[in-house]
């Protein structure tokens, strides 16, 4: 394990997280880990924490810190993403693998959640795999808390063909030859205006895991093929059978400017989880990361241990 540094800290100032390789059977997931504080007590158990698509484990550098108050934090870098594997030539990256990872993750290095349930966090992607884990294997999770997130994105039956066709043609096609910025920091510039803009400060937090360098400057570690279509998605039934199946008890952060604000369906889909509690912060998709981070943690804190 090594300490990590906050990206543009200064010497010696420590995120206060450790880097870690978990092995798999056919790949490594890589992440950081926050332990508990030492004057809290030992008895809660850990909560592993999955990122939204295309970021990673610095998602949580700000949340993090402030749930480890209450118990050990493990943030993970999913396949293909951060310092995490990437998937073997010829293979693409379908939701139901990342919640195969979570799953073998579990059993292999937090076996005790068999008899010991522990919590389940994830944003965006990561609030998905996390709730479908959870469907699939209450007995393992204690609590889930899905952030800007309530299951899997859904497209028509109609639509299956159509969504094959282009993911296939894709594959073929390959991806373009990856775009070298002369520093990080450029590259974090881009990210500011992505699909869910970031600020100055939070691209500059997240960015710098997912980039490697090379001779002439710096290229995305992430891997190119998640941007491929997949080629196939849930149905919105199939979407509705999977959140009707959650016994855990969970939470819905729902952020204010994010994703989901003008999503329709999402009231009828929250009716489907029993007892599903609901809380609006401020802040946009990744109000956990961006701006004032204190809501979501006092959130998502009360609602693990003074629930």
């Amino acid at each position: 394990m090594t300490e990590t540094l906050l990206p543009g800290s200064a010497p010696g100032e420590q995120a206060g997280c450790h880097e870690m390789h978990w092995p798999l059977d056919n790949i490594t997931l890589a992440g950081l880990s926050w332990p508990k504080h030492e004057d809290r007590a030992s008895s809660r158990p850990p909560a592993i924490l999955l990122h939204g698509w295309l970021d990673n484990a610095m998602s949580f550098a700000r949340l993090a810190p402030l749930l480890a108050e209450n118990t050990s934090i493990h943030a993970l870098d999913m396949a293909g993403h951060g310092h995490s594997g990437h998937r073997p030539p010829g293979y693409t990256y379908w939701l139901m693998d990342y919640v195969a990872d979570l799953s073998e993750f579990l059993e292999r290095h937090f076996p005790e959640s068999e008899r010991f349930p522990l919590d389940l966090i994830g944003h965006s992607l990561g609030g998905i795999v996390c709730a479908l884990y959870a469907a699939a294997f209450p007995e393992r999770v204690r609590k889930l808390v899905m952030i800007d997130s309530l299951g899997a994105l859904s497209r028509p039956a109609a639509d299956t063909i159509p969504q094959l066709r282009r993911a296939l043609q894709k594959r073929r096609a390959g991806s373009a030859a990856p775009a070298v910025y002369p520093d990080v920091h450029s590259a974090a510039r881009i990210r500011e205006g992505g699909l869910s803009p970031l600020s100055q400060e939070a691209a500059r937090t997240l960015v710098p895991r997912n980039m490697r360098a090379e001779a002439d400057g710096y290229v995305w570690r992430t891997d190119a093929r998640l941007r491929h279509p997949t080629p196939l998605m849930m149905t919105e039934e199939q979407v509705r059978a999977s959140l009707s199946a959650i016994r855990t008890p969970a939470l819905f952060v729902r952020a204010e400017e994010g994703l989901l604000v003008t999503r329709s369906g999402l009231d009828q889909r929250a009716d489907l989880i029993p007892g599903l509690q609901t809380v609006d912060v401020p802040g946009g998709h990744h109000c956990h990361l961006d701006g004032d981070v204190v809501p979501v943690a006092r959130a998502i804190n009360r609602f693990l241990y003074h629930g």
